[in-house]
């Protein structure tokens, strides 16, 4: 299994509580119904632990798939490519971060 973890912050202008009610009904429920995909979560940042700071990005996604090609293959979808076309209305520079575990 590999993990993604997805960092971001809403594009200037993004209403954040479309973005949450886009989140929560449709990028989800449709990332999950990928085949490639055992989990997939979306998180809003609190803070920083220990600190009154504010997390650097507003959101995280973490997005547990079964493999790379898998994965690939499934976004690429036409389909699917709607919903990453909505998440990059509201993302701003999303980072993507690679992962395995030790």
């Amino acid at each position: 299994m590999m993990r993604i973890i997805v960092l971001f912050n809403l594009k200037a202008g993004a209403d954040r509580a479309a973005y949450e009610a886009w989140a929560t009904g449709t990028d989800i429920p449709g990332v999950n119904a990928l085949g490639s995909v055992k989990s997939f979560s979306v998180h809003r940042a609190t803070g920083l632990f220990g600190s009154d700071a504010p997390s650097p990005y507003a959101y995280v996604e973490v997005i547990d798939i079964h493999g790379m090609d898998g994965f690939v293959a499934d976004v690429s979808n036409p389909e699917f490519q709607q919903v990453a076309a909505a998440f990059g209305d509201f993302a701003d520079n999303p980072q993507f971060i690679l992962t395995e575990d030790l």
